[in-house]
């Protein structure tokens, strides 16, 4: 079936397992191809599987962040599902690869955008989320200054360096003192970035376009 997201669910709660399967039957767009209640299920288990909808805690008590780069491990992304909002637990879950966080106090229609959204490439951007990187303190989210992420911002849109000095009001020389701070920054951060495409991923992973809206 072409446009079809293939999902998988790790989750040990039954209740919510019969529920999510559901839900999933109900989805235009989205097939249900596995369920596991934990992630050496999965991999045991056949997929095809493109977005995996992963438990954060589970009773095997398995290590989150080793579940999620075992799971992307496997070419699939992740959108953890969880109970927990804290937001050390929330960042320590991007950090390790997650393609989004979702509270499973969200309806149907926000689990199936986040689903798409993931399965596009994207970040699912949930609530939770932006509060949790807005108030990151952590080290592997350099601090930026306001100047440096609205530069961030303009030229990861896929603007010229020419066109982000315009929209900003400065020099192409000063616009490229900031980018090259920006990435200064994330060097020191442990996350080498070089490329447009890696500030764009840093935009998606940081959640700074919450923050330069």
């Amino acid at each position: 079936m072409a446009g079809v997201i293939d999902v998988a669910v790790v989750d040990d709660d039954r209740m919510l397992l019969d529920g999510l399967r559901a839900w999933l039957g109900e989805a235009p767009g989205l097939r249900l191809t596995a369920t596991a209640d934990t992630v050496d299920a999965l991999l045991a288990a056949e997929g095809p599987f493109g977005v995996v909808l992963l438990d954060l805690l589970l009773r095997d008590g398995s290590d989150p962040a080793d579940n999620i780069r075992r799971v992307r491990a496997t070419g699939a992304r992740v959108l953890v599902i969880s109970t927990v909002a804290d937001r050390r637990r929330i960042v320590e879950a991007v950090m390790a690869g997650a393609d989004g966080y979702l509270t499973k106090d969200h309806d149907l229609p926000a689990l199936v955008r986040a689903v798409e959204e993931v399965a596009a490439g994207g970040t699912a951007h949930s609530p939770e989320l932006a509060f949790a990187w807005a108030h990151d303190e952590g080290p592997a989210r350099p601090r930026l200054s306001p100047k440096e992420i609205e530069i961030l911002l303009a030229y990861a849109s896929g603007l010229t360096l020419k066109a982000t000095a315009r929209r900003t009001g400065i020099s192409p020389h000063t616009a490229k003192y900031y980018l090259d701070r920006v990435k200064d920054k994330y060097q020191q951060a442990g996350r080498p970035t070089f490329t447009k495409t890696d500030l764009a991923h840093r935009v998606r992973e940081d959640g700074w376009a919450h923050e330069g809206a």
